[in-house]
């Protein structure tokens, strides 16, 4: 009898320890409605007319929330992309324009990682955008917007595992691209097309020549060529990475902005040297007839976001970016768009 009394107990326990936490959870939701106010309708406004996509960042729980977010808008037709705050500063920067809309998620808003992107973010003349707990971080004084996804307290109970805090920052994504669906008249039909079994799943099927970019759109110098002109080729290009050829064009080696970046954090001088002492060679590359799902696959792998393109004899034929692979704009196949 003391022994059934007892399991009782326990499974009491279990339960109420459950409702608790999607207690706590769900007030915290319920009080973000308080705080959508006028930089709510502002951020929406900015997507909404933007020409660009919106880059989501944030470092751990953050991050995996982001990687929601973005999703979610990609799938209801606006553009996002997920930028991991450390691979940017090892060369992913390259992938920001002044047309984009960076929404940077801390809770804290004094993650390290995240704020060091701020100032090139801002250099790069992209607006931010800060989904924190705290308006008056670090990371919200150096922002154009900032939405107040604050929780009172988290449902761990020793208040340290981000539990309440990410239930918060999820929602207000989701509220965001349901706003910007009903802005943008998605339908049923709309959805199908960028859900994976619709013009996604359709091009993952494709192959990689379908898409990549060819001839002088792709960022390339010769070896011998100085720093200085792989600088030019890679800002010229827009992708944030240079291929290195050699007289038979044959790909020998590829250089990206972050390679550069850290020789001048070395402080290691960089001008009139050859593009050979800086290229990482034998890079990872693909054959034109690879899918592109396995092309994204080796992407997120080894979480890059351009590969070189060749041909059976090493020669460059093109060069693919993730970007392109998940719809980036218009992308037309043979007898499909």
């Amino acid at each position: 009898m003391a022994s059934a009394s007892k399991r009782a107990a326990n499974n009491r326990a279990i339960i109420d320890s459950a409702i608790r936490v999607l207690t706590i959870e769900a007030e915290g939701i319920i009080k973000l409605t308080e705080r959508i106010d006028e930089n709510f309708v502002k951020l929406v406004e900015m997507i909404y007319k933007s020409r660009g996509r919106v880059i989501v960042a944030g470092i751990g729980k953050s991050g995996i929330i982001g990687r929601k977010i973005a999703a979610t808008l990609n799938s209801t037709g606006t553009r996002s992309v997920f930028l991991h705050p450390v691979e940017a500063m090892h060369g992913d920067l390259g992938m920001v324009s002044r047309e984009d809309i960076f929404l940077a998620l801390s809770n804290s808003g004094e993650t390290d990682e995240l704020n060091i992107l701020l100032p090139s973010i801002r250099n790069a003349g992209c607006a931010i955008i800060a989904f924190t707990g705290k308006p008056r971080s670090t990371l919200a004084l150096h922002s154009d917007l900032v939405i107040d996804v604050g929780v009172e307290a988290e449902a761990c109970p020793m208040g340290l595992a981000p539990t309440a805090s990410t239930t918060a920052l999820l929602a207000m994504g989701d509220a965001l691209a349901v706003v910007l669906i009903n802005m943008r008249k998605f339908s049923p039909d709309d959805f199908k097309k960028f859900h994976p079994g619709g013009l996604l799943g359709q091009r993952l099927s494709y192959q990689t020549k379908d898409i990549m970019l060819t001839g002088t759109a792709v960022p390339k110098v010769y070896e011998g060529a100085d720093i200085e002109q792989a600088l030019g080729m890679i800002d010229k290009g827009n992708l944030g990475v240079v291929m290195v050829v050699n007289g038979d064009g044959i790909l020998t080696g590829i250089i990206t902005d972050g390679d550069v970046r850290r020789m001048i954090v070395k402080r290691q001088h960089i001008g009139g040297r050859p593009v050979e002492s800086m290229m990482v060679r034998e890079p990872r590359h693909i054959d034109p007839a690879t899918p592109l799902y396995e092309a994204l696959n080796i992407m997120e792998t080894h979480q890059i976001t351009v590969l070189p393109v060749t041909h059976t004899d090493g020669r460059l034929a093109g060069v693919v970016h993730l970007h392109d692979i998940l719809g980036k704009g218009a992308v037309t196949f043979t007898g499909i768009h």
